[in-house]
This record gives C-alpha cells, structure tokens and sequence, in this order.
C-alpha cells in the first residue's frame, strides 16, 4: 500500500512539473515579478504626486482657518 502511495505521489509531481512548464514556467515567472515591478513603481510614483497635493492643499487651507480665527 505504501509503495502504491509512493507511485501516485511520483505521477502526481510529474504532472505538476509539466503543467508547470507548458504554463509559461521560470521565464513567465519572471515576466511577472518584472511586471509587478513596473506596477509598484508606478504606484509609487502615484502615491507622491497625491501626497505633494494633499499638503500642498492643507497649507493653502492653514492661512484660512488663521485669518479666520483671528477675526472671530
């Protein structure tokens, strides 16, 4: 029964291996870090451009809340 097992599991990583290649294998996965690479940076990049704009409103919004406070 043991060696049955054995054999199944032998087939089933055979199977694997070759989906695994047929897929696109080590160059496709590649392609993919490379990819998600591009879209972290990309976000990044995003993600500063919205912060420089966020600060840049809130110290347009300071002089305000000031001037109102001191006529008040």
């Amino acid at each position: 029964m043991t060696l049955l097992n054995f054999m199944i599991a032998v087939v089933a990583l055979v199977i694997a291996v070759l989906a695994y290649l047929r897929a696109g294998g080590i160059p496709d996965l590649r392609k993919q870090v490379e990819s998600i690479g591009t879209v972290r940076e990309r976000t990044a990049d995003l993600l500063a451009k919205l912060e420089k704009r966020v600060r840049k409103e809130e110290a347009e919004e300071k002089p305000e809340e000031k001037s109102a406070e001191s006529t008040g």
